[in-house]
């Protein structure tokens, strides 16, 4: 899904572009779409990389402790990244509930679709945070940053 708001946005951008310099006209949505587009794929992408443990992380001390304090400080990452997720839903819910009657002249859209991404993104944030702190529970593997597959 996040690739495809990619390909939309190149192919927005790229017809605009064309528009604009070859056609001496303009295409008024092309921008605001490819904005949105843009925050949707970035959003999404974030929670997947999170999901995938694809985000990055500050491993150096993870060097020197053994395992079980790894554990925990895997289980701090996660928490830290539940509240950072928690936050862009509240604060992203917040832009949201502020931005319906506000317009977008080139769209007749509301504002508010600006920041529906942070709190979808939020939200699944902290939902994947909460599977990787289950499968540790369990006892189950996580994928960490850099690592090409998880071992069982």
């Amino acid at each position: 899904m996040a690739s495809l708001g990619l390909v939309m946005m190149t192919a927005f951008t790229a017809a605009q572009v064309f528009v604009r310099y070859v056609l001496n006209d303009s295409i008024v949505w092309s921008e605001p779409v490819s904005i949105v587009l843009m925050a949707w794929f970035i959003f999404l992408g974030a929670a997947v990389g999170i999901r995938e443990g694809n985000h990055l992380s500050f491993d150096v001390l993870l060097i020197f402790v053994p395992d079980k304090v790894k554990t925990v400080f895997f289980t701090l990452s996660d928490l830290v990244v539940i509240g950072f997720g928690a936050g862009m839903v509240w604060y992203g819910g917040e832009l949201m509930n502020s931005g319906w009657h506000i317009k977008i002249p080139t769209l007749g859209l509301p504002r508010a679709i600006d920041y529906m991404p942070l709190v979808v993104g939020g939200f699944l944030v902290v939902l994947f945070s909460l599977e990787r702190l289950a499968r540790r529970a369990a006892g189950l593997p996580t994928a960490r940053f850099g690592e090409t597959e998880i071992e069982e």
